[in-house]
């Protein structure tokens, strides 16, 4: 991890380079080569524009910005929670370290190294130890406010499981009693607190979040609780995220993150609303509803020793489960209409929909990521596809070999159907990577083995190009 004059980064998302005049000489954000959701015609409206015609709003804060700031006074600026956005009305939130460019003593330019905060784990993660302060908790929830206008209504299902689930949603929401919502990565547990908040009317001002899995374990305590000024050292009076959130939700992810002894003073709020800050001697109370989430089957991680089984036993009235995309294959389909829609109009495509062939292969994939995974794949497909209809070719990598195991040379389907007749003559596997590594030689023939512009004619990013080479042994 690199620590920043505060600011950490286990990686960065982005990379930006600026000249003195504030023309942006390149972005990775932009480029197709490191980022494979923009084309070259969407690079070409980013690159070598002025920074404030692409980013409007920050020539109306020049004066907050980091870029500015550092190209007027040569000085590295670390800017934590700057929320700006471009000309097409994207929303960006970033922590930023910007560093000036000179040669020869004078200013030529800036180099942003950025991070995206937002989503509420990317907020979590980069901030779990950072001072909760009202002014940090209610950017927060700014945060929380421009991504969570989630309704129950916009949950996308047919499933009888799911609209039971949502149903117990509305209920618990207008209810003090706290809530559990449980089930694989990927499922929607985020969704479903996002609609529980809207739904229970209760201010985003009064509604805290925390990824548990993102803290320290040794922190955990005093986030939630708070500290007293020599509790230990270098600890000082600070309120806890309960007493932020007094009146108010505090939401809880990854519950099974939380040590066990902590689940045991987070058992006495859940019971009669009182904690003692770390270092304290004094009782407080809180009036708080408590939404938690975590991606383990409670009676699993009562096993594992990942949950405490009084706490479990608190938690056992209002608890949510949100059964696994492969559980309900009939919101499959929808899922696929909606997100065709939904990136059709960010990547601005036509893609109409997919093919028989590839829906069979969704329909029989076990979907270990649930409706994330799907979600990534129709984005990842959408990005490079060139035709109406999304077919296996533009299937990501990974998933083309999980769909098409080999034994023996064999092609077996995903269904384990059983074929009377040469299956050698049909393996279409090896049929399609003989065409392949035919094509990928006659164009890097073409262009005297350049990958990046192979890649273009290829109709793919150079990184799977790259892939592919390695995986045919071109």
């Amino acid at each position: 991890m690199v620590n920043i004059e505060g600011l950490k980064f286990n990686s960065l998302d982005y990379v930006l380079i600026v000249d003195k005049e504030f023309t942006v000489v390149y972005n990775t954000r932009f480029d197709e080569n490191v980022n494979a959701s923009f084309n070259d015609s969407n690079s070409r409206e980013y690159l070598n524009r002025n920074l404030f015609e692409i980013y409007p709003t920050i020539k109306n804060e020049a004066a907050t910005s980091s870029i500015v700031r550092c190209i007027t006074t040569g000085e590295i600026v670390v800017k934590k929670f700057q929320k700006y956005k471009d000309f097409k009305g994207n929303l960006y939130s970033t922590h930023n370290v910007t560093i000036p460019l000179l040669r020869e003593g004078k200013i030529i330019g800036a180099v942003e190294l950025v991070k995206d905060i937002k989503t509420i784990d990317n907020v979590n993660n980069d901030d779990c130890d950072k001072n909760y302060d009202d002014e940090d908790n209610e950017f927060i929830n700014s945060i929380i406010n421009d991504i969570s206008n989630t309704s129950f209504e916009s949950i996308i299902t047919n499933d009888k499981k799911m609209l039971k689930a949502i149903e117990q949603a509305k209920t618990m929401s207008k209810m003090q009693s706290p809530t559990l919502i449980y089930g694989e990565t990927g499922t929607g547990k985020e969704v479903f607190v996002q609609a529980m908040i809207n739904y229970s009317g209760i201010p985003r001002k009064k509604v805290v979040v925390q990824n548990c899995a993102a803290i320290p374990h040794n922190l955990i305590e005093s986030i939630l609780f708070g500290t007293y000024r020599g509790a230990y050292t270098g600890a000082e009076n600070k309120k806890g995220l309960f007493e932020i959130a007094e009146g108010g939700i505090i939401f809880l992810d990854e519950l099974n993150s939380i040590p066990y002894d902590v689940q045991g003073k987070l058992l006495r709020v859940l019971q009669d609303g009182s904690f003692r800050p770390v270092g304290s001697n004094i009782q407080k109370t809180v009036n708080v509803k408590i939404v938690a989430a975590m991606n383990e089957d409670p009676l699993e991680a009562i096993k594992n020793n990942h949950l405490r089984k009084d706490l479990f036993y608190r938690l056992s009235s209002g608890m949510i489960y949100l059964p696994p995309l492969r559980e309900r294959r009939g919101d499959i389909k929808l899922f696929i209409d909606n997100y065709i829609k939904e990136f059709d109009i960010i990547y601005n495509k036509n893609v109409q929909g997919i093919t028989k062939t590839l829906e069979k292969i969704f329909l029989d994939y076990n979907w270990d990521g649930n409706v994330r995974e799907l979600k990534h794949i129709i984005e990842s497909m959408i990005g490079v596809a060139d035709s109406k209809m999304l077919d296996v070719q533009y299937l990501p990598a990974y998933m083309y070999d999980r769909v098409y195991k080999t034994n023996n040379n064999t092609l077996v389907e995903t269904d384990n159907n059983n074929f009377n007749y040469d299956m050698e003559t049909y393996n279409l596997k090896k049929i399609l990577e003989e065409k392949e590594i035919e094509i990928i030689k006659k164009v890097l023939k073409i262009t005297d083995g350049n990958k990046t512009k192979a890649g273009k004619i290829l109709g793919i990013p150079r990184q799977t190009l790259n892939y592919k080479i390695d995986k045919l042994k071109i």
